[in-house]
């Protein structure tokens, strides 16, 4: 499943239970959510803790659509196929977006761990996640309270610490303008985090750029502004950037 990151924590009450501000640090403007928000870095990192004799290993990995979602809940079940439990949530879109989301207690008492832990998905401020919990029961009932404080706040804890990653949603411009303005063009196109394409010279100056989806009103103001309006801007098909941008 690739490269693995585990880490073994103390009992849940040195965690603290899970709330919206532990998560300040992540912190994103909301109206970029869409267009840039953060993912995870690896196919797979893991948390372990045992709580009142109970192990709970919590697995997290990147999920952009249900089915991968899915597929990563079924090769957790079949490595800890004598578990307990398996109970798993996933958001699969930008961070707190509900169209693609997902949550199962795995016969755990019903909202009892599935839906605490999409919760701290969802916010979380980190996108196209699934969570899968793992429990090997220790001969201590913890009670419903109980229970959706260690799910959550296991998770919770594994979310503080998974390396992340930008997924950042790109846009591709054809720009056309007049020769005197290349140079006025070039020197924008880096504040605005974009890469030239193509370049292409004939009665005018055409090229072609790849930039953050956020840019795109950013840039047609400004090459707007810098050739008085003598600029033609083309929206083209949707890319994948380069330079590991996704």
């Amino acid at each position: 499943m690739g490269r693995l990151w585990i880490e073994t924590l103390s009992p849940l009450k040195r965690v603290g239970g899970f709330c919206r501000s532990n998560f300040s640090d992540r912190g994103l403007n909301k109206d970029m959510l869409k267009d840039r928000y953060q993912i995870p870095a690896d196919p797979l990192f893991r948390l372990e803790q045992e709580i009142k004799r109970s192990r709970f290993i919590v697995s997290l990995g990147h999920a952009d659509s249900a089915e991968a979602a899915r597929e990563f809940v079924g090769a957790i079940r079949d490595e800890f196929s004598d578990a307990t439990h398996n109970c798993w949530a996933y958001t699969a879109g930008p961070p707190g977006d509900t169209a693609r989301i997902g949550c199962s207690d795995d016969g755990e008492p019903q909202g009892t761990a599935g839906r605490p832990m999409l919760n701290v998905l969802l916010h979380s401020n980190i996108g196209e996640c699934v969570a899968v919990v793992t429990r090997y029961f220790g001969g201590v009932k913890l009670g419903a309270g109980g229970l959706v404080r260690a799910y959550s706040g296991v998770t919770a804890a594994a979310v503080r610490r998974i390396p992340l990653k930008e997924k950042i949603i790109p846009a591709r411009l054809r720009i056309c303008l007049p020769y005197n303005y290349i140079t006025l063009l070039k020197r924008l196109l880096g504040r605005v985090e974009a890469c030239m394409e193509e370049e292409n010279f004939g009665e005018l100056a055409e090229f072609v750029v790849t930039l953050p989806k956020e840019q795109v009103v950013v840039l047609e103001k400004e090459v707007a502004g810098i050739t008085a309006g003598q600029a033609r801007l083309e929206i083209m098909e949707p890319v994948t950037a380069p330079n590991g941008r996704i």
